[in-house]
């Protein structure tokens, strides 16, 4: 059996980064090693999890692109939904993210605003689709 079980962001501070999750989002910390440079955040059946730049470099031996090196974030996201999309993105704005969309209705009637969080990441704050 094959099972999508994590996303790992490769962050500077493993600990500020999964804090700014926690308490925008919601979402409660599974695990954070001793040493602070790995962690999980219980998500549902796919864990949001978190990567110190030394501790991924050293296990990346080829490298890689650090989201901090781009002005823009990656051609990726990550995607929450809720019900306030106005209120969550206030929230997530008050705890340190930067306004990168501003929200907008779809023609299928959903409400979609991006951010780019603490790491440069994008993140989508969405209703669901109906």
């Amino acid at each position: 059996m094959i099972k999508f079980k994590y996303v790992i962001l490769y962050v500077e501070d493993v600990e500020k980064s999964m804090n700014f999750y926690q308490n925008t989002f919601d979402t409660p910390i599974k695990f954070i090693t001793p040493e602070k440079d790995y962690g999980e955040l219980i998500t549902g059946e796919t864990s949001l999890s978190f990567a110190s730049v030394s501790l991924a470099s050293s296990n990346i031996k080829k490298g890689f692109l650090s989201s901090q090196s781009q002005e823009k974030p990656f051609g990726i996201e990550l995607g929450f939904t809720t019900d306030d999309v106005e209120k969550l993105l206030e929230k997530a704005v008050k705890n340190g993210a930067t306004l990168y969309e501003d929200m907008a209705v779809k023609p299928w009637g959903q409400k979609v605003a991006y951010i780019k969080d603490l790491d440069n990441y994008l993140v989508e704050i969405c209703t669901e689709i109906q």
